[in-house]
C-alpha cells in the first residue's frame, strides 16, 4: 500500500463528499468520473452502470468530442478487457491497453489511449458498473489506484442509495395512491351518489310543491359546488411530491431494464442532459418515442445491442436509438410498428424524427424535441399560428 500524502486524503475526503451529496444517478457518475480525472491526471474518463439484469443502463463519459462519441455509434459492449473488469470483480491498471491478453482494440473512430485503470464500482460483493480512467502522462501509479478504487466504493454505495430510494418512492407513491382511492369512493363519490338520490326524490314534487324543490335544488347545487372543489383537491395530491419525483435518467434506466429483460439484448444508455431541464410534457414526448423505438428494435430487429443516446444541445433535445438487427425497407410501409402514431406525436411538440434504416442493415431513430415546455402544440383547434413539423422522413442507410 503506497503512502498517501495528506493533501491527497483531504482532496479524497472532498470528493468522496461532492459524489456521495448527488440526488441523481447521472450527475452522480459525472462528478465520479471528473473527479477522478482531476485527482489522477487522466485524459478521458467513463462509468457504465450496469442494470439488474446486467446491461449497460447508465453510461457517462468525459474527454471525447461530441461529435466523436456520435461517430463511434454504440456505446462500450463489455467485452474484452472492460467485460473482464465485470466477470472478474478486479481492479485493472497497465501502461498500454493494446497489450493485455483480453484487449479486443478499439471501434472504428475512436481515439488510441494508452494508459488504463479500470476498477469495479460495487457495494460488497454487487457490482453496479465499472470506473474507466485512460491516457494520462507518464502512466497511471499505484496512488492513482488507489484514488480510483476509492471513488469507485463511494460511487458504488451512493448508487445503491439512490436505487433504494427510488424503490421506496415508488412504495409511497403506490400507498398514496390506495389512500386517494379509498377517499375518493367513501367520501366524493358517496356525496355524489347522495346529490343524485335528492334529486330524484325532488322530481316527485316538482308539480306540487314548486318552491320545496326550487330549494332542494338550490341546496344541491351547493353540495356539487362543496364537491367539485373537494374533487379538485383530490386530483391535486394525485400529484407526487418534488422528492417522489423520479428523474428522466432514472425513469428510462428503469424502462430499458424492463424492456431487455426478456430479450438476450444488451440495452445502454447515455443520457447528457441538466438535471431537470426536461419537463412534461418534453419528458413524457422523449419518453414515448424512446419506449416505442426500442421496443421495436427489440420485438421485429433480432439486435445483438441497442443503443439509446440523448443529448441537450442549446434549445433542443436530441435522442438517437440504434441497433445492429436486420433492419427494414423504409420504402415498404410496417403494420404493426408504431411508426405513424410516433410520427403524430413528434408532429404535435413541434419536434423532427428521422429513421435510417435498411434490410440487412440495422435502423437509427433520430428524435429532435424543443426544450421549453411552453411550446406551442399543434394539433386540432390550434389558432395560435405556430407551424406545425413537418411529416417525419425516413431514408435508406447507405453502405
Amino acid at each position: 500500500m503506497p503512502t498517501i500524502a495528506p493533501s491527497l486524503i483531504r482532496d479524497l475526503v472532498e470528493a468522496a463528499a461532492s459524489v456521495a451529496a448527488q440526488v441523481e444517478l447521472t450527475p452522480l457518475l459525472r462528478s465520479t468520473v471528473s473527479t477522478g480525472m482531476e485527482l489522477t491526471g487522466a485524459k478521458y474518463g467513463a462509468l457504465g452502470v450496469l442494470g439488474e439484469h446486467g446491461a449497460l443502463m447508465d453510461f457517462v463519459h468525459i474527454g471525447l468530442e461530441p461529435g466523436v462519441a456520435r461517430r463511434i455509434g454504440h456505446l462500450p459492449r463489455a467485452i474484452g478487457l472492460l467485460g473482464t473488469i465485470t466477470r472478474t470483480g478486479t481492479t485493472v491498471r497497465i501502461d498500454d491497453i493494446s497489450q493485455h491478453e483480453d484487449a479486443v482494440g478499439f471501434p472504428e473512430g475512436h481515439p488510441d489511449m494508452m494508459s488504463f485503470i479500470g476498477v469495479p464500482v460495487r457495494v460488497g460483493e454487487r457490482i453496479f458498473g465499472n470506473l474507466y480512467l485512460t491516457d494520462k502522462d507518464g502512466g497511471f501509479t499505484q496512488d492513482d489506484e488507489v484514488i480510483a478504487e476509492f471513488l469507485a466504493v463511494t460511487a458504488g454505495a451512493a448508487v445503491s442509495t439512490l436505487r433504494m430510494q427510488e424503490r421506496l418512492r415508488r412504495a409511497a407513491l403506490h400507498e398514496d395512491r390506495e389512500r386517494i382511492a379509498r377517499d375518493l369512493h367513501d367520501s366524493i363519490i358517496q356525496d355524489l351518489f347522495a346529490v343524485g338520490l335528492g334529486l330524484q326524490a325532488s322530481m316527485v314534487k316538482i308539480d306540487d310543491q314548486p318552491n320545496a324543490v326550487r330549494e332542494q335544488l338550490d341546496t344541491a347545487i351547493d353540495k356539487l359546488d362543496e364537491t367539485i372543489s373537494s374533487l379538485r383537491r383530490y386530483i391535486f395530491d394525485l400529484r407526487p411530491p418534488v422528492w417522489a419525483r423520479p428523474s428522466l435518467p432514472s425513469e428510462l434506466s428503469r424502462l430499458l431494464e424492463e424492456l431487455a429483460a426478456p430479450h438476450p439484448v444488451a440495452v445502454g444508455l447515455d443520457f447528457d442532459c441538466p438535471p431537470d431541464v426536461l419537463e412534461a410534457p418534453v419528458a413524457d414526448d422523449l419518453f414515448a418515442v424512446i419506449k416505442e423505438s426500442v421496443s421495436n428494435a427489440l420485438r421485429h430487429g433480432k439486435p445483438a445491442t441497442v443503443d439509446v443516446r440523448v443529448v441537450c444541445e442549446g434549445a433542443m433535445v436530441r435522442a438517437t436509438i440504434s441497433d445492429d438487427g436486420i433492419g427494414f425497407d423504409t420504402d415498404i410501409k410496417s403494420e404493426g410498428l408504431g411508426l405513424e402514431n410516433m410520427a403524430e406525436r413528434v408532429e404535435r411538440a413541434l419536434g423532427s424524427l428521422f429513421i435510417d434504416s435498411a434490410a440487412g442493415r440495422g435502423t437509427v431513430v433520430h428524435v429532435a424535441f424543443p426544450i421549453s415546455p411552453n411550446r406551442n402544440r399543434g394539433g386540432e383547434g390550434d389558432t395560435t399560428g405556430g407551424h406545425s413539423a413537418p411529416r417525419p422522413k425516413s431514408s435508406r442507410r447507405r453502405s
